[in-house]
């Protein structure tokens, strides 16, 4: 690893979020909330720790796949930890370790908060915490590959260890064209949705905001009852169809805007995920319905098929308080936190594209015991699987399980109740946001102890980085061949 170039491009993201940091200083001058000073010393704070990084370490060549898991995940970690500068300075979270969870929440699009009440957030910082989930939500790494032209060479490194799924798309021969293309596109389907909820009667703050955490499926509400504030079928209706789509891999989007409507049909990814989902809610209706958890049908089918597609793609928005649910219509939630959106998507989870290799694969397995000598293989999309894909499919599952039993037992031996710590570890490695028990869509993080909200933020990198990104640098062997950084003033013996 070449950690003078790694430095170099972290200041550069540094550099980046300190400008984002000015974003809400006109919305705390039109409100006049006061906070204009919090975001103004954040920006200072992070621009002098950019600018030190850039000048102080010099660039060591062209990027390698080390270089590029380091960046992606010590940049996310620089983001979380000055992105939470504002809420420090707000004065409106009661220590720094909860500013911390709230921006890796944000930046993770996990949607989880220690706040028992968000209403007593000024507005800018209502904005700051939307804000950064929409960041989040593509990508802060793609955003940079499409913006920041130092960062065009080895782009391919950081594309590859930052975006989630086991497939990466390229739309286009240079990887800052792609993340042009993909950012283009969740810019266009934000400002779509932000314009509906506006028809639907709110405000124009209030739908570019829930805009920014549907999108990049955060849920982060400016209100505590979340979209349930709302109490409209429209805002509902609208917000559910953004989050279904925000689910689905933005290939596809790019490609049915450039006129080639079946592309959607053509993906077994997405024919599993509208399955799925179709299924999930006609469950859920009945189940709530014979529950008596409402009246009529027609009821239970609204609140299910919201709740649904909010789970599902990880979001985390709640129109009910479904921790109050039938018991089976909460396992069935349950169950549906661990899929999550498909790959190439702004969703966590697992990924449908896993789920259904995964299930393809047990059935080879079942039909060669009882055809020895048959030769298939698994394909997707009617293309023959790699063997390295598949490999890398059940590598993921047997350590993301790892992951999730060795969370839940940390949270639990912090005395946390053993519903409440399995929810809240499903929920952040899957960022999602509320769970059951003591953190289900009416409580919040806010009363679990230190240390377990420490290891539900390292849920939330590990989930969104896609656990290999982060558990490589945790080998011996990834920092043997690391290089001893190049100071500026060695600048010469690059030449």
């Amino acid at each position: 690893m070449k950690t003078g170039t790694v430095l170099h491009i972290l200041g550069g993201l540094l550099l980046f979020l300190s400008a984002a940091l000015l974003i809400p200083t006109p919305f705390s001058y039109y409100y006049q909330d006061g906070q204009i000073a919090s975001f103004l010393w954040s920006a200072l704070i992070t621009a002098l720790a950019g600018f030190l990084l850039r000048s102080l370490f010099v660039p060591e060549g062209d990027l390698g796949f080390r270089d590029g898991f380091a960046i992606v995940t010590l940049g996310w970690l620089g983001a979380a930890f000055f992105g939470a500068l504002p809420f420090h300075f707000s004065g409106e979270f009661s220590g720094f370790l909860d500013c911390f969870f709230e921006s890796m929440s944000g930046f993770t699009t996990t949607g989880s908060s220690v706040l028992e009440k968000v209403e007593v957030l000024a507005p800018s910082t209502h904005f700051w915490r939307t804000f950064i989930q929409w960041l989040g939500g593509m990508g802060i790494i793609v955003l940079s590959l499409a913006i920041l032209p130092v960062l065009g060479i080895g782009g391919m490194q950081l594309f590859q260890a930052e975006v989630p799924g086991p497939t990466k798309d390229r739309l286009s021969p240079r990887i800052r064209d792609t993340a042009r293309i993909l950012w283009a596109v969740y810019l266009l389907l934000t400002l779509f949705e932000t314009g509906l909820l506006m028809a639907g009667g709110l405000s124009a703050f209030d739908a570019l905001c829930h805009s920014f955490a549907t999108l990049a499926t955060g849920g982060f509400s400016l209100y505590t009852p979340s979209i349930g504030k709302f109490n409209s079928l429209w805002v509902e209706c609208v917000v559910a169809f953004f989050m279904f789509a925000a689910g689905v891999n933005f290939t596809l989007h790019y490609y049915v805007m450039q006129g080639r409507g079946s592309a959607y049909w053509k993906s077994d990814e997405f024919r599993f995920y509208l399955f799925l989902t179709l299924l999930a809610t006609a469950l859920l209706t009945v189940f709530n319905f014979a529950g008596k958890a409402y009246g009529s049908l027609g009821e239970s089918l609204r609140y299910s098929l919201f709740q649904v597609c909010s789970i599902m793609t990880t979001t985390g928005f709640a129109t009910a308080d479904f921790d109050q649910w039938p018991y089976v219509s909460r396992f069935l939630l349950v169950c549906l936190m661990f899929f999550g959106g498909c790959a190439g998507s702004t969703a966590g989870g697992i990924k449908h594209v896993r789920v259904l290799l995964l299930w393809r694969h047990f059935r080879l397995q079942v039909f060669q015991l009882l055809h020895p000598k048959a030769v298939k293989a698994v394909k997707l999309d009617g293309t023959k699987v790699a063997p390295a894909v598949m490999q890398a499919v059940l590598g993921f599952f047997f350590l993301y399980i790892g992951v999730f039993a060795s969370a839940s037992m940390a949270v639990c031996a912090q005395g946390v109740d053993l519903i409440t710590a399995v929810s809240a570890v499903a929920t952040t490695l899957n960022n999602i946001g509320p769970g059951l028990g003591g953190v289900g869509p009416m409580a919040n993080f806010g009363n679990l102890p230190d240390f377990s909200k420490l290891v539900l933020s390292v849920c939330m990198l590990v989930g969104r980085l896609e656990l290999f990104t982060v558990m490589v640098l945790l080998f011996p062997s990834f920092w043997k061949e690391t290089r001893k950084p190049l100071w500026f003033w060695q600048r010469k013996k690059l030449k």
